[in-house]
């Protein structure tokens, strides 16, 4: 089981959020780069706001693939104390300041011409395109909680068990229409899942509703 490509993964979950549709106080968040097409579908579907979070991943140094937190904006940072605790001080500070500088890159270039993301009592319908660990997730979550949403909806396509019950007790709202026990990559659960560049995810951003 699984989906075609990010786009029909979105449209599956514009089908699970329909209670949020034309509602003027819900806005599709995507998470940079592989959610913000996921995002766009169910904006496009849903007939509500597109914006972009940026959060980065913390990948263990020699298996980066795997995440042991996430930083986001604001100076938000989640760790996953049981892989965390196998990496010493100076390797997760070293990781920190890498990813906390890309993040300031991709906040500069996708948000420049939409200034601060401001969720001051609205619904934000975080969406990404899988939860493996949920690092991100998580840290994505917290950011929208420090941003004043007034309710935080997860939404993903796929994800594994054990990340999607753990942030159920983080977000308002989980919605993973595939969550697998042993799930291994997100790519396996697409036939396409290529990696998108910044220019896909300006022209995503900047895209006229249809």
């Amino acid at each position: 089981m699984g989906f075609r490509n990010r786009e029909e993964a979105g449209a599956a979950l514009a089908v699970l959020l329909r209670d949020y549709a034309d509602r003027e106080d819900a806005v599709a968040l995507g998470l940079v780069r592989g959610g913000v097409p996921v995002a766009a579908e169910v904006s496009r579907r849903l007939r509500i706001p597109l914006e972009v979070l940026v959060v980065r991943k913390l990948g263990v140094p020699w298996a980066p693939e795997v995440a042991f937190g996430a930083v986001g904006p604001g100076g938000v940072r989640v760790l996953n104390d049981e892989i965390a605790l196998h990496l010493d001080d100076e390797e997760i500070a070293a990781v920190v300041r890498h990813e906390s500088a890309e993040l300031h890159r991709r906040e500069r270039l996708f948000r420049r011409s939409r200034g601060p993301l401001d969720l001051t009592g609205r619904v934000a319908l975080v969406i990404d395109d899988g939860l493996a660990t949920g690092a991100t997730a998580d840290a994505a979550v917290t950011v929208a909680r420090h941003l004043s949403a007034s309710r935080v909806v997860l939404a993903v396509p796929v994800g594994a068990t054990a990340a999607v019950t753990r942030l159920r007790r983080a977000a308002d709202e989980v919605i993973c229409p595939l969550a697998e026990p042993y799930f291994g990559a997100v790519s396996r659960y697409y036939d396409d899942f290529h990696q998108l560049t910044d220019a896909d995810v300006t022209a995503l951003l900047t895209r006229p509703p249809s």
